[in-house]
């Protein structure tokens, strides 16, 4: 398993254009009482516009999953895409829009509920798959509590020439993230930032987004 501390901070020009990063922001809100998570605000923009932001500057160009308020999420500035399997079938559905409308290598996926995600996600990502010679890359995070590492499987990057295996996957029912990503030998990074173990965290509830902003 690639350690942290031992990757890039920033990657090469190149490799910021060989990514394409997309915010998946196409769930139904169900914890949030239906409503849509990536419009609701979060230190005064909206949850997915921050995400958006965060990640602009780690890739080449950026997408927006998202099967409510199209036009709402369009004028953030990034092409949107929508699923194309109904239903709302989760993150691997949103993810399987942006890799087939995907141009670049690679495809990195960030959920819009976690603002805080960190600024070099995409570079210790690259340099690790590439190192492995691996399709698909995601964080795991030290638990804090002496239990074994956590995954993040929705902070996935990808090559996007597996979007018929997720195709597939998905046509059979499935979908959990995690479950598609060990099919696919997934290539588990350490993420260890014990300067800040809040760096995935995400935001489930219109409580815990309000106790949030509360903190600013």
């Amino acid at each position: 398993m690639s350690t942290a501390s031992h990757l890039p901070q920033v990657p090469a020009e190149a490799a910021i254009d060989a990514i394409t990063g997309v915010v998946l922001a196409g769930g139904m809100g169900s914890r949030m009482g239906g409503a849509d998570k990536g419009l609701q605000s979060y230190r005064g923009q909206p949850l997915a516009r921050h995400a958006l932001s965060r990640l602009q500057p780690q890739v080449g160009t950026c997408l927006i999953s998202a099967n409510r308020h199209v036009e709402t999420y369009a004028g953030f500035g990034a092409p949107v895409v929508r699923d194309d399997i109904p239903g709302f079938a989760g993150p691997l559905a949103g993810m399987l829009a942006a890799m087939e409308r995907c141009t670049t290598t690679w495809l990195l996926t960030v959920p819009c509920d976690v603002p805080g995600f960190p600024h070099d996600l995409a570079a210790r990502l690259l340099h690790a798959a590439q190192k492995a010679d691996a399709a698909l890359a995601i964080p795991v995070v030290d638990a804090g509590d002496g239990g074994e590492a956590r995954p993040q499987p929705v902070f996935c990057l990808v090559q996007a020439r597996l979007h018929a295996s997720l195709r597939a996957w998905l046509t059979r029912g499935e979908r959990r993230v995690m479950g598609w990503a060990r099919s696919e030998q997934a290539l588990r990074v350490a993420f260890d930032r014990p300067d800040d173990p809040s760096a995935f965290a995400n935001i489930n509830t219109l409580d815990e987004l309000a106790a949030l902003n509360r903190m600013r």
